[in-house]
This record gives structure tokens, C-alpha cells and sequence, in this order.
């Protein structure tokens, strides 16, 4: 058995590579959008992801899982709802910078509050109630420019972060009943069907030539940013505290914007620099315990 030292030190290291592998995927998933319409860039990389849950799954002799009914209400609501926030990040990902995303989808704090505890009634402090401010104060330094027009692009992500905390809550209903590849393995391969349909009527089928001058790219953000990280990320969570986990979580942002000034030679503008501090320091008040 681990010690519990031993467990808490696995947990930070799983949560900061989970951030670096984070910090990642915006920077990477612009690239491939070079050369890829959005859904075609998720199914390609959900399918390299879902071989990963796959041989996690296998390896830990869970398969059987796979078919335990009970879990599939909870299931297949979190995998649509997870699918739907993952597209509207690829579409939005077209119109919008790689620091923009990861600053923006910080924002799902926010919607966790105002849906658990405002909407839901649960009781929250003003420690709360600022964090919650700050993360709206600095969402709309991003969302309103200068010349007061929106950029398509970022509302998409704002989008998705509003999604993601209703298909947590059902992922932690099926969490509950079965494993987290379990969850991971069912919800890619639930969403891979539904978006090569959705790619066939929406977008124009990609010529094998191009696939073929990206697919390291392609197998990267499917095994590792798509895969490894969120495993990580739940092996991080259950070793050590939500709070300390969100808290490490604002290093994706100075990733990002650190791995798009290497990539793309963009350093962060001004709206970026006044937006991250209370987005984070927001995200941050908002998941500590008072």
C-alpha cells in the first residue's frame, strides 16, 4: 500500500504533467485546423484517444464494465453532452487563439457555481461570490475588445465551458458504478460514430495527402493530449484534493501561451496578460474550501 506522502507526490507529478500536456493541446490542435475542418480534427484525434482507454482498460482487466447497464444513463449523457463541449472547442479553435481557449475555458469554475450553487442553492461564501466575479470581470476583457465586437471563436469556447460541468456531474454519476477508463473508453468510442456522420454532412472529406504531412500531429493530441493527460488528470484527483488540483490547473494558460510563442512566434497581447490574472485567481477562490 502507498503512504500517504508517497499518494499526495503522485498526484502533483500526475497533475503537473497532466498541465503540460494540457498547456499542449490548443497550440497543436491550431496546426492540424491548418490543414483540417474542425469535426474531421476531433474524429481523427478521439480515435487515437479511444485506442488509448482501450489498452488502459484491457490492461486493468475492467472490459466487462463496458457492458454494465446501469451506468449507461449516466454515461451516455456525459459522453453527449462531453462530445458537444469538445466540438464546439474545434470549431471554436478556427476563430480564435490558442491563449484565448485556454484562458476562456477556465471559465467552467464560473458555470459550476452559478449551476451547483446560485441555480442549485447550495450555500456559498463571498469568497465564493468574488472568485466568481473576477472569472466573469476577466471573461469579458477577452470577450469585448476595444471595438466592442465578439469574436465568434471565443464564444464558442465560452460555449463548451458552460457544457463541461453538466457532463462532469454525469461523469461522476457513472464514476461511481464504474471505472474512469471505463467512462473514457465508452464516451470516445460513443462519439466516434457521431461525428463521422456529422463530418460527412457538414464538412468536406480531407484527401489522404494532407492527413498524411500532419498525422504525427494527429497521434499526439490522440494519445497523449486527448489520452494520456486525462488519465493523468483523474489518476492526479483521486490522490489528492480538488482544490490543490484547480489551483495547479492555472499553469495551462502560462503553458499555452509560453508553447504558442515558441510554435507560432505570437507573444500574449495585452487583453490576454489583463484577463488570465483574474480568471485564475477567480477559478482558484472559487474551488477553495472556506
Amino acid at each position: 500500500m502507498q503512504k500517504p506522502q508517497s499518494a499526495k507526490r503522485i498526484g502533483e507529478l500526475s497533475l503537473l504533467a497532466f498541465t503540460f500536456f494540457e498547456g499542449w493541446f490548443p497550440v497543436l490542435t491550431l496546426l492540424i485546423l491548418q490543414y483540417l475542418s474542425p469535426i474531421y480534427t476531433y474524429l481523427l484525434t478521439v480515435c487515437f484517444a479511444s485506442l488509448t482507454f482501450l489498452t488502459v482498460l484491457i490492461m486493468q482487466g475492467k472490459l466487462v464494465q463496458l457492458i454494465q447497464f446501469s451506468a449507461y444513463r449516466p454515461m451516455l449523457l456525459s459522453a453527449s453532452l462531453m462530445s458537444l463541449a469538445f466540438i464546439f472547442i474545434y470549431v471554436g479553435l478556427t476563430w480564435t487563439s490558442a491563449g484565448n481557449m485556454s484562458i476562456l475555458i477556465f471559465l467552467q469554475f464560473f458555470f459550476s457555481f452559478v449551476y451547483f450553487n446560485v441555480i442549485g442553492r447550495e450555500p456559498f461564501s463571498r469568497q465564493h461570490l468574488l472568485g466568481a466575479f473576477l472569472m466573469a470581470f476577466g471573461a469579458l476583457i477577452i470577450l469585448f475588445p476595444e471595438n466592442w465586437t465578439v469574436n465568434k471563436g471565443d464564444l464558442f469556447i465560452v460555449m463548451a465551458s458552460a457544457i463541461a460541468p453538466i457532463a462532469n456531474y454525469y461523469q461522476k454519476q457513472a464514476r461511481q458504478q464504474v471505472s474512469s477508463s471505463t467512462v473514457l473508453t465508452f464516451r470516445s468510442f460513443f462519439a466516434i460514430p457521431v461525428l463521422y456522420i456529422l463530418a460527412i454532412i457538414m464538412e468536406a472529406e480531407p484527401q489522404w495527402q494532407t492527413i498524411e504531412q500532419i498525422w504525427i500531429y494527429i497521434v499526439i493530441c490522440g494519445v497523449l493530449l486527448m489520452g494520456l493527460s486525462k488519465i493523468l488528470w483523474l489518476e492526479g484527483i483521486h490522490r489528492i484534493s480538488i482544490t490543490k488540483a484547480s489551483a495547479m490547473m492555472a499553469l495551462i494558460p502560462v503553458f499555452t501561451l509560453f508553447f504558442s510563442w515558441m510554435l507560432f512566434n505570437t507573444l500574449p497581447d495585452t487583453r490576454q496578460l489583463m484577463a488570465i490574472v483574474p480568471v485564475i485567481y477567480g477559478g482558484y477562490l472559487l474551488t477553495r474550501s472556506v
